[in-house]
């Protein structure tokens, strides 16, 4: 639609392809809060705080060096960043183009989760699953296009960095449902 419209008027058009964003504000302003989240760093995350009883492993049989996905994670606000930059290039007259958002390599399901138990201190079940129908083994981002034409320098191309941020945020976020449960008044029975 973005293509047929800018070939069709004077639109110019920058769209990002995301690879698993994680991570959240290092400054603790935002992050994902969805409860029902089912990316892995944020699961697992919930895991380790123990929010979650545990958690499942899709397919350890992939051809990859320890049988699980390998997926590119990308710190939000690494891509925060590479949103600005791509408004730049539209502003500095760049073509319309399609970019992907990445590190250009990934970590496997088992290494993230070894990286979550690291960084957090906590132990927690991992049940292993068959694999699910369609989950590709590998999924990494050429950011070759991201860097050349937007400019884009990553700062959090770190695994364990993104994890404590994340665990930074999980635990605000468990605070505030704390304290919010605090302040309801208790009904009294007369």
């Amino acid at each position: 639609i973005l293509s047929d419209t800018a070939n069709a008027s004077r639109l110019k058009f920058c769209a990002l392809r995301y690879f698993n964003v994680a991570g959240a504000d290092p400054a603790g302003r935002s992050g994902q809060s969805f409860a029902k989240a089912t990316h892995l760093i944020k699961v697992a995350v919930q895991a380790a705080l123990g929010l979650r009883d545990g958690l499942d492993v899709f397919g350890v049989d992939y051809s990859t060096a320890d049988g699980s996905c390998i997926r590119d994670y990308v710190h939000v606000s690494d891509l925060a960043q590479a949103h600005l930059d791509a408004l730049g290039y539209l502003r500095d007259g760049g073509e319309s183009t399609m970019i992907n958002v990445g590190y250009g390599r990934g970590y496997s399901v088992l290494e993230v989760i070894d990286a979550v138990k690291r960084v957090s201190g906590c132990d927690f079940e991992v049940r292993l699953q068959k694999r699910r129908a369609g989950d590709p083994a590998t999924l990494v981002a050429s950011n070759e296009r991201a860097t050349a034409l937007l400019g884009w320098r990553p700062r959090y191309d770190n695994l364990p960095v993104i994890i404590e941020h994340a665990l930074d945020w999980e635990r605000q976020l468990m605070n505030q449902r704390l304290h919010a449960h605090a302040r309801k008044p208790s009904a009294s029975a007369f």
